[in-house]
């Protein structure tokens, strides 16, 4: 998530809280065949899923099953769709903040990054239980977007150039449990503090799973970073643009870079060590109104719309998640 500076007024309005709430183990969820892979279901599925008015969603998860998630920026509520009918409802009600990037872990676990709160939050995607929060961060903070895999969840910090990375496990509460700060360095480009730039946002994997991939906000610029020391390294563009960069999805050998301001996502080709990026479409839609993320299901793409430009302070004002072929 990336706004111009005025029109970030609910950064400041964001309070950071603390503690942790505690919940019993959990089975890992099995992975059902994407229903998305049946044509003929595909084509029944609806093409724009309307998000509930007040709302002002960012983020998304799908499950294997296809029920999407999405997070509040103006409450942190979770709301779930069906993608099959579109049908959905409120799954965790004013929950924290704000609710920023989220994905999907293999015990059934929504990981909520908190924007300017520095939460880290993990909630029980079948019933909106609140399982743990985590305070990764205080002071000038911005807990962006997630990704899970390289052992476990790793956040973006985009007002610090820092990742949190959140171990994998049954139990994501306790000392054990607690976030920790990894400084990018190598060729990553600092950003100036007081938060007034906007560095580290949307974050993926890169094909070969060995390191992740952070798109720069403030730089244009898209890194490949090694888990284990930080290390950014610039990926090499074949063309296209990862300016105004938010949500990164990868999809096999794919990226997708939705660029909100822009109102377009651009597709890219990785190598699998994602030092490496060929470009090959830009996808813009008359539907898409301050593109933020989006989410891979069967043969679709599903992108949030945060309409940054809206009046939220409007009860009433509403926004989509709509849908692409790939």
């Amino acid at each position: 998530m990336t706004g111009p500076l005025g029109r970030r007024t609910f950064i400041g309005a964001a309070a950071a809280l603390g503690g942790a709430a505690l919940a019993g183990p959990f089975a890992p969820i099995a992975q059902a065949r994407p229903a998305g892979a049946d044509a003929s279901e595909a084509s029944r599925r609806p093409d724009t899923l309307a998000t509930p008015p007040g709302f002002q969603p960012e983020g998304i998860a799908v499950s294997g099953r296809g029920v999407a998630y999405t997070g509040s920026l103006i409450d942190g509520s979770i709301y779930r769709a069906d993608l099959a009918d579109g049908t959905g409802r409120i799954l965790s009600r004013g929950q924290g903040p704000m609710s920023v990037g989220l994905k999907l872990d293999t015990y059934g676990r929504l990981l909520v990054a908190g924007g300017a709160s520095g939460q880290i939050r993990v909630i029980h995607a079948g019933d909106g239980r609140v399982l743990a929060t985590h305070q990764a961060a205080t002071g000038t903070t911005f807990v962006n977007d997630v990704v899970v895999g390289c052992g476990g969840a790793w956040f973006t910090d985009s007002f610090n150039d820092v990742l949190y990375f959140l171990p994998a496990g049954r139990e994501l509460t306790g000392a054990g449990a607690a976030p920790r700060a990894l400084r990018l360095g190598g060729e990553w480009a600092p950003v100036p503090p007081g938060g007034q730039y906007w560095g580290a946002n949307g974050i993926e994997r890169t094909p070969d799973g060995r390191a992740l991939l952070v798109v720069h906000d403030t730089a244009e610029a898209l890194y490949r970073v090694d888990p284990r020391t930080g290390e950014a390294t610039r990926t090499v563009l074949d063309g296209g643009s990862v300016g105004n960069g938010d949500g990164l999805v990868v999809h096999g050998r794919t990226l997708y870079v939705v660029r909100n301001w822009a109102y377009a996502v651009d597709v890219f080709t990785l190598s699998g060590d994602g030092r490496r990026a060929r470009f090959l479409k830009r996808i813009t839609d008359p539907r898409f109104d301050e593109p933020t993320t989006a989410a891979v299901y069967g043969d679709r793409l599903y992108v949030v719309n945060a309409r940054f430009d809206a009046d939220w302070s409007d009860p009433a004002t509403a926004s989509t998640i709509v849908s692409c072929p790939l």
